[in-house]
């Protein structure tokens, strides 16, 4: 079943359920849940987020980013090189699914040339990809975490910088070990790279890590993205197509989000948030539990929704609330949901970034599964972390 047809079946058996109100009282609860204030702001940066990706990846910026990285590794390093070019691209453009795009035809034409295991590229790719949809400043799963965890996404890099870059270097010293034996020639892309189609990418790297606001940040990345574009000779008329389509892509999500919150509101409402709360906190004695809690609370619930935007959007406030009550600081809260949701993410066969490159690679969905380094390891980094480090 589509996500957004559960979300919906979901949403209207949550009004039947909302008893003694009139049904216009019932849905204006589920309504007023939905146009938060935080809700509508992160789905405006879906829409940024979503113009800026489009029209990156149809100028060709996407190609030069794959181009750049790959050029400067010799043959024998391939592997390691495809990972770390999914984590770069995947932290500038921020999102796997685009990632899983760039990139999963170049692996599999890697692998049909050197001998190398198919499941085994694509998962060196499926890999990298959560790494920046983990991280990145406009992914949005990190929209969604800083937003409903009231964090500011720059304590939230920080406190998520801990987790994922030891991960991602352990796993990266995994794929050169398991990747030295390829030596035949493995086909690359062309040979010369365009730089000055990365600097999109940079300047949103760039403004993001100094601290500059998600939706100026995006904005001056489509501006400079359209002005190099007009500088290249494409049609203004084909730019905004690019864009347009963007925004369209992001529809799904957007609707996913509203009946989100419009049933949490409803769920709000009637006491389930309180129910699961006392659920979830009946065994937790202090922070370290509570970080636990707030874990597998986004982890059970992705393995649900197969989806780690929408996990995060339905437990944030839950999570709040756990954290608040427990001390647990906003920046670990938004870290802990964000990187235990993509951990589920990366691992589930059915969730879109597998099914997607799978099905460009031609295999079983679950055939990259044992070559997923990443979340495994990311996973006991997670856990090592909340006893570590209590807040």
């Amino acid at each position: 079943m589509p996500i957004a047809v559960a979300m919906l079946t979901a949403s209207v058996w949550s009004i039947v359920i909302l008893r003694g109100r009139k049904l216009s009282d019932r849905i204006d609860v589920y309504s007023r849940s939905a146009g938060n204030a935080n809700i509508l702001y992160m789905i405006w940066i879906f829409v940024l987020a979503g113009a800026f990706a489009s029209l990156a990846k149809g100028i060709g910026s996407v190609d030069a980013t794959v181009a750049g990285v790959l050029s400067v590794f010799p043959a024998r390093y391939i592997v390691p090189a495809v990972f770390l070019a999914a984590c770069i691209i995947s932290m500038a453009i921020g999102t796997s699914v685009g990632t899983v795009v760039a990139l999963t035809p170049l692996a599999v034409e890697m692998a049909q040339n050197s001998g190398t295991d198919l499941p085994y590229m694509v998962a060196v790719v499926l890999s990298g990809a959560f790494f920046g949809d983990n991280l990145s400043f406009i992914s949005d799963t990190t929209i969604a975490a800083t937003r409903t965890q009231r964090c500011d996404m720059q304590a939230k890099f920080k406190a998520n910088v801990w987790l994922v870059v030891p991960a991602a270097a352990l796993t990266l010293c995994v794929y050169a070990f398991s990747g030295m034996g390829i030596t035949s020639d493995a086909v690359m892309v062309s040979s010369a790279t365009d730089w000055l189609l990365m600097l999109p990418y940079l300047l949103i790297i760039a403004m993001a890590l100094a601290g500059v606001n998600v939706s100026v940040v995006l904005c001056c990345g489509i501006t400079l993205t359209l002005a190099i574009a007009w500088t290249r000779g494409i049609d203004v008329v084909d730019t905004m197509t690019m864009m347009g389509s963007g925004v369209d892509s992001m529809g799904n999500l957007i609707i996913i989000t509203l009946m989100a919150a419009g049933m949490l509101g409803v769920v709000k409402e009637c006491g389930g948030i309180d129910f699961i709360l006392g659920f979830f906190t009946r065994h937790i004695r202090g922070s370290r539990g509570a970080q636990g809690a707030i874990a597998l609370l986004v982890g059970i619930v992705n393995l649900c929704t197969a989806n780690n935007t929408v996990a995060i959007i339905t437990v944030g406030s839950i999570s709040r609330e756990i954290g608040e009550r427990y001390g647990v600081a906003a920046r670990k809260r938004a870290s802990l949901l964000d990187t235990g949701a993509c951990v589920v993410q990366c691992l589930i066969p059915y969730g879109a970034q597998t099914l997607l490159a799978t099905a460009l690679a031609g295999i079983s969905p679950a055939a990259p599964w044992m070559h997923l380094y990443y979340p495994w390891i990311l996973g006991v980094i997670v856990v090592i972390s909340v006893f570590v480090k209590r807040k």
